[in-house]
């Protein structure tokens, strides 16, 4: 598949729950608009809640099965689960072993609180690698930024991660200035101590200011890190996605790989995209910062359509897809 700016699609990001067990100060909930009725007032970020109601719509692990294999068979080759915390899932085992069947590659974002537990069914059941977030290891800093105290459980969880084999490890920390934007090379040998990659990430907003006073108060310009980086790196190596720079350095006594990514007013970051992404209430979203444009396929999927109507559902979605810095 294809879009009109002659971008291929061939990664699926599925949110399987909008649920979460963390408040993250900087948490987009993958764009997606709303939940829906939740239970017992459940914060979904601290700018979002839900009522007291109906759990909220989340597609079933057949549901995920069947429209990822639809993706699968117009050419979608990586699944990355996300969230909300995927984890919180009963059945997100299952879901893993039915994606692992039909595409190359599965992965997983997690804030790791679960981990421990679950590395290695997960790996068994077919799972690649995981990305976990980890943005400080200042207790005060950490509770700030996720709204909780667990971070013992997470720095468990990079090791239980890589115990498990679930390599390459990668270590998400958006950086935030003044809160966490001076421990960047604590966690860069924090990542060589643990053979993960750091993947560092600037803060984000839209075209239309949301969360526009969070991004003027936060946002820390990775402009000035990256040329250390380049500097001090061995090797600089581009990645495919989102042609995002990956730094090999030498740190202490072994080596480092750091990644940075920078989606703000990017033209490159837009234009190299392959992602479509998938709500956990059904619907298919060409962009992560847009809503104006989702496609509802669990509703015809679950209405009976057929594969020949599912795949120009994924069509239509890929059509709408443009770069939205550009």
């Amino acid at each position: 598949m294809k879009d009109l700016f002659g971008r291929e699609v061939s990664n699926l990001r599925i949110s399987v729950t909008q649920r979460c067990n963390l408040d993250c100060l900087y948490c987009h909930r993958e764009g997606q608009p709303s939940i829906g009725a939740g239970v017992d007032h459940v914060v979904v970020s601290r700018h979002v809640s839900v009522e007291v109601g109906a759990d909220p719509v989340e597609m079933s692990a057949e549901d995920i099965e069947k429209i990822a294999s639809v993706g699968a068979k117009l050419g979608i080759k990586k699944v990355k689960i996300t969230g909300g915390e995927p984890l919180l899932r009963k059945d997100i085992v299952e879901i893993v072993s039915r994606l692992s069947k039909i595409v190359e590659e599965v992965s997983l974002v997690t804030n790791g609180m679960l981990l421990e537990r679950l590395a290695g069914e997960l790996k068994s059941a077919g799972l690649s690698r995981v990305n976990i977030s980890l943005d400080s290891f200042d207790p005060d800093n950490y509770k700030k930024i996720v709204g909780g105290e667990s971070l013992p459980k997470t720095v468990r969880g990079v090791k239980a991660a890589h115990d498990a084999g679930l390599t390459p490890v990668k270590l998400n920390m958006v950086v935030m200035r003044g809160i966490n934007s001076s421990e960047i090379w604590k966690m860069l040998d924090f990542a060589r101590n643990s053979n993960a990659i750091l993947q560092l990430i600037e803060l984000e907003t839209t075209k239309q200011g949301v969360d526009e006073e969070l991004y003027r108060k936060y946002h820390y310009d990775l402009s000035g890190v990256e040329g250390k980086l380049k500097k001090m790196a061995k090797k600089v190596v581009e990645r495919d996605v989102n042609r995002r720079k990956k730094y090999i350095l030498r740190n202490g006594d072994g080596m480092a790989e750091v990644e940075v990514v920078k989606p703000m007013h990017n033209t490159e970051f837009c234009g190299a995209c392959t992602r479509i992404r998938l709500t956990s209430d059904g619907k298919l979203k060409p962009c992560l910062l847009r809503n104006d444009n989702l496609v509802d396929i669990l509703t015809p999927l679950r209405g009976g359509a057929s594969e020949g109507e599912l795949k120009n559902i994924f069509r239509k979605a890929v059509v709408l897809r443009e770069p939205y810095w550009h």
